[in-house]
């Protein structure tokens, strides 16, 4: 039973590891990005899986069946808020006006969107 558990531990550190990172590759992204557009992209998409992957990585962890409902109903509400947040987030950067980068080529929303503000 020990050596299922050292793996265990080992597979905790990793994933939560892994998540560390994918969270300071969204911070990067954040701070680094051009447009609102982009910055949005980097952290509901990094900061997303970031979090599922240390969730995973505690559960791992400390293994019971209560860190298993509370990783799940983490896991679950994160993978169903954040990437609602960053479009409502993108919608209202669009619609308020908010410049776009100048190595974008194209603007799908242009004859499609409600009239932005200048």
């Amino acid at each position: 039973m020990s050596a299922v558990l050292d793996v265990l531990a080992v597979l905790g550190h990793v994933l939560a590891s892994l998540g560390v990172g994918l969270v300071v590759v969204a911070a990067v992204g954040l701070v680094r990005l051009p447009d609102p557009f982009s910055r949005l992209s980097a952290v509901t998409k990094s900061g997303t899986a970031g979090v599922c992957l240390v969730l995973l990585g505690v559960l791992a962890l400390e293994p019971s069946w209560s860190a298993l409902g509370a990783v799940t109903a983490g896991v679950a509400l994160q993978l169903a808020t954040s990437p609602v947040g960053g479009f409502a987030l993108g919608r209202a950067a669009y619609r308020s006006g908010a410049p776009l980068s100048d190595r974008t080529g194209y603007d799908e929303l242009a004859g499609d969107a409600p009239p932005r503000r200048p």
